[in-house]
């Protein structure tokens, strides 16, 4: 059985805000050149490979960055 429990696994204690850092970080993450752009391109590219070990390797690529 499934069981969800929402918590971090190591405890995080913020003193004080610092939104340009913020703002990197998500850029790194969503942004045009961030992780889930570059996870998207490696499973876009999988279609026009011409062998199944190249389709095989950029499917792995792809999915273990997110």
């Amino acid at each position: 059985m499934f069981e969800y429990k929402k918590f971090l696994e190591y405890p995080v204690k913020i003193k004080n805000t610092n939104p340009r850092l913020a703002n990197i970080i998500i850029t790194q993450y969503g942004g045009p050149n961030g992780e889930l752009a570059a996870s998207v391109r490696y499973l876009s590219q999988r279609y026009t490979m011409p062998d199944k070990v190249s389709k095989g390797l950029l499917t792995d690529i792809g999915t273990s960055i997110v």
